[in-house]
């Protein structure tokens, strides 16, 4: 019960800093509209190639535009908490008898909140052009996104407890999304890359979690791949988590 406390307390404390500046909120939608407005037309042409309905590629685009969001819209969160740690704040918490896993749990669930908001937005302004959604589909797909979400930063934030600078956070998450997001089949279906960068992207968690997204907003809920998404992304949430934690502890030490 202390535990779910100290999170509670370190969750709201960390949102309402983020309510005090919630532009930024919107200004991480910037990408991911972008890609929806002047990339999303380029693929109407392609509709009837493999894995790109004709009349659908909004479905499969949409899906994937959102797992990037998940990516990208949490890989730099540990920037904030470089700040924290520079201005003495995580030093503060240390020596307080809050529990060192709220002190990050507190922080990945504001961010698995903040996107959700993200994901419910930008689909909204799909449905404009074309998307359709099962209902039940989505709201499982965004607890797809959250664990996505949790992932990312549990990563952002490890390594901002490592290195404790910017110079060296920046490339090396640069070094992560990149080729992470390009083997995942975001913003293409891997159906239509050639067979050895097939399985080059098995090895690549997120690509588990593209297929099961689709499948989620098809309503085809007996796609195995939707059971392999969570799966994967749920294991590595929890991995990447307590490295995180570990890494806090570390810190503390």
């Amino acid at each position: 019960m202390t535990l779910l406390r100290d999170t509670k307390l370190m969750f709201v404390r960390n949102m309402q800093h983020t309510l005090r500046s919630p532009v930024f909120v919107f200004v991480s939608m910037f990408q991911p509209l972008m890609y929806l407005l002047l990339f999303m037309p380029l693929l109407n042409g392609l509709g009837g190639v493999p894995g790109l309905p004709s009349g659908k590629t909004v479905d499969v685009f949409i899906p994937g535009l959102l797992v990037l969001q998940a990516l990208f819209g949490t890989a730099f969160v540990g920037f904030s908490l470089i700040d924290d740690i520079r201005s003495g704040v995580i030093e503060r918490f240390l020596v307080t008898p809050v529990k060192r896993p709220a002190i990050l749990l507190g922080r990945v669930l504001r961010d698995a909140v903040v996107l959700l908001l993200q994901c419910v937005l930008i689909t909204l302004v799909a449905i404009p052009f074309g998307l359709s959604v099962n209902i039940y589909g989505f709201a499982l797909s965004l607890l797809l996104y959250a664990l996505i979400g949790i992932t990312m930063a549990s990563i952002s934030y490890g390594f901002a407890l490592i290195y404790k600078i910017e110079d060296a956070l920046a490339p090396t998450l640069n070094t992560i999304t990149l080729p992470v997001s390009l083997l995942s089949g975001i913003i293409l279906p891997l159906s239509l890359a050639p067979l050895w960068l097939q399985d080059l992207a098995k090895i690549d968690p997120f690509s588990y979690a593209v297929n099961a997204t689709r499948a989620l907003f098809a309503g085809n809920f007996q796609n195995i791949g939707i059971a392999e998404g969570f799966l994967v992304i749920g294991v590595l949430a929890i991995l990447v988590f307590f490295w995180g934690v570990r890494s806090l502890k570390k810190m503390a030490s």
